[in-house]
């Protein structure tokens, strides 16, 4: 049927891709400007390359800005992943050590004098070490200024720290262990008497 003057002709456009592929070949090959109507339609080519190029472009910003959606929501599950293994970490230590408590205190004061009561040498050894950070900790909470344990017992005043000398015999032990290694011999007796020493100076502080 010829349609007549009074039918609505509808066009129908729609993306020719072997087209576009066709005009870039004829474009490289130089036919496109020479041919008649070649520069029209190279125009038509840009149009339609803008047109697969803007669709493209479109597609790539909305994957690009999917991952980075679902990057910040895996960034933000992994941080409170890390934050509760950190909070059970801390219950932990205060389960064992009672947050710097004195029912905490009593409980690595146990710890050290289990292993002091030991027959194993390195538990003695063990002992002093762990009875020496619950002293420099005893002695940072009391205020004591200075970086080191030593620094610490110099500042002190033996008026008021009456038990600053067993404190200075006790750790001096310590770095004979820590500095001499397995050349300072250990006896029991020796462990046991800086156990003493350092259990005086807890005395003092209240913390036993």
């Amino acid at each position: 049927m010829v349609p007549d003057d009074n039918d609505i002709i509808y066009q129908t456009r729609g993306l020719d891709i072997v087209g576009i592929v066709e005009r870039v070949t004829a474009f490289f090959r130089g036919d496109t400007l020479s041919s008649a109507g070649g520069f029209s339609s190279f125009l038509t080519f840009l149009g339609h390359f803008w047109q697969v190029y803007s669709i493209i472009a479109i597609a790539l910003a909305l994957l690009f800005f999917a991952g980075f959606i679902y990057a910040k929501i895996r960034y933000g599950q992994l941080g409170e992943i890390l934050d509760a293994q950190i909070e059970e970490g801390e219950k932990r230590w205060d389960e064992l050590h009672g947050g710097g408590s004195k029912t905490g205190t009593n409980v690595r004061w146990q710890e050290v004098m289990t292993h002091v009561a030991s027959q194993n040498p390195n538990d003695w050894r063990l002992a002093i070490i762990e009875a020496d950070i619950l002293l420099e900790d005893t002695l940072e909470g009391a205020g004591f200024p200075g970086a080191t344990i030593g620094e610490k017992l110099k500042s002190a005043n033996p008026t008021s720290f009456t038990t600053l000398q067993d404190a200075w015999d006790a750790h001096k032990i310590r770095n004979q262990i820590a500095h001499s290694g397995s050349d300072f011999v250990l006896t029991q007796r020796i462990a046991q008497e800086a156990i003493i020493k350092y259990e005086r100076v807890f005395k003092e502080f209240g913390i036993l």
